[in-house]
C-alpha cells in the first residue's frame, strides 16, 4: 500500500511540475457501502470519514487533486426489512484509508484568482489506492474476518485494493482565498471482500477444514441453515464504497515552479 500511495505522489508531482495555482484543504463527511450485505441502496451511509487534500488549479475548467481519507463502512443483515436478507443474518465493519489521485473538471470559468465564476459544479475522476480489514462481533469479542476463511479460500485475501472514484459536486468561492466544495462520490474497488463476503458457502468437502468457530462466522444464518455449496453473496464481481462531504480549502499562488 506504501508503494501505491508514493506512486500516486510522484504521479501528481510530475503533472503539477509547472502549477503556480493551490489549494490545500480539510475534508469531512460520511462513508458507505454497496455489495454483497447492501445490495439495492446506492445512497445509504453509515460512518463519518475524515481528510485532507492538496489541489493543483491548473486554469479555470480543470484541476488535479491529491487527497487522504479516513473511514469506516459496515453492513448489518440483521437490521434489514428483507426476510432473505435477515435469514443470513450476515454483518461486517471495516476501516477503509484512502489514497487518491483525481481529476475534476468545472462546468464554468472557476475562481477569482483566473476564473470568472465564483460557482460551478464539477466532476472528477482518477485512482484510489485504500486498505481494509472486515470484522464481525460474535457474543461481544469482535474477529478479523480474513484470519478464518469463511468461503473455503486456501489463503487469505489481500487487505489493500485500487478503485476507479468517480463523482460530482459543486465549488463556491467565498472569498478570493477561500472555497468551500460539496461533493458525492462512488469508489469502484477492484475487490470483492471488502465485506469478507464473495462467492459461496463451502462446500461439503472444504467443511472437513472448519473449526466450529470458522463455521460460525461463514454461517451466520438463523439455526446455520445455510446450504454447503449454495451463493452466498451476491452475483456483482466487485464492491463500492461511497462518499459525501464538505471541504474547506485556500487558495494560494506559489511563486516558484517545480520540474519533475
Amino acid at each position: 500500500m506504501k508503494s501505491k500511495i508514493i506512486t500516486l505522489l510522484f504521479i501528481f508531482i510530475g503533472v503539477t511540475s509547472q502549477a503556480q495555482i493551490w489549494e490545500v484543504g480539510f475534508t469531512s463527511g460520511s462513508m458507505g457501502y454497496i455489495g454483497d450485505l447492501n445490495q439495492n441502496n446506492y445512497l445509504k451511509i453509515s460512518h463519518l470519514a475524515f481528510g485532507g487534500m492538496i489541489k493543483n488549479n491548473i486554469d479555470g475548467y480543470w484541476s488535479v487533486k491529491l487527497s487522504v481519507l479516513s473511514g469506516q463502512i459496515g453492513a448489518d443483515m440483521s437490521k434489514s426489512n428483507n426476510p432473505i436478507e435477515k435469514e443470513r443474518n450476515l454483518s461486517f465493519n471495516t476501516p477503509i484509508t484512502e489514497a487518491s489521485l483525481q481529476v475534476e473538471f468545472n462546468f464554468f470559468d472557476y475562481g477569482r484568482l483566473f476564473g470568472k465564476k465564483r460557482i460551478t459544479p464539477f466532476l472528477f475522476t482518477g485512482l484510489s489506492g485504500f486498505t481494509f480489514n472486515p470484522k464481525t462481533t460474535i457474543n461481544n469479542t469482535t474477529y478479523e474476518l480474513k484470519n478464518y476463511r469463511t468461503e473455503g479460500q486456501e489463503a487469505n485475501y489481500r487487505t489493500s485494493a485500487l478503485a476507479i472514484p468517480f463523482g460530482l459536486g459543486v465549488k463556491c468561492n467565498l472569498t478570493k482565498n477561500l472555497n468551500i466544495i460539496g461533493e458525492f462520490g462512488y469508489r469502484k474497488a477492484f475487490t470483492d471482500y471488502i465485506d469478507d463476503v464473495s462467492g459461496y458457502y463451502p462446500n461439503t468437502n472444504e467443511l472437513a477444514n472448519f473449526t466450529p468457530l470458522r463455521m460460525a462466522l461463514s454461517d451466520r444464518s438463523i439455526n446455520s441453515s445455510a446450504s454447503p455449496g449454495s451463493q452466498r453473496g451476491d452475483f456483482r464481481k466487485n464492491d463500492t464504497y461511497l462518499f459525501a462531504g464538505i471541504t474547506l480549502s485556500y487558495t494560494f499562488v506559489s511563486q516558484k515552479c517545480y520540474s519533475f
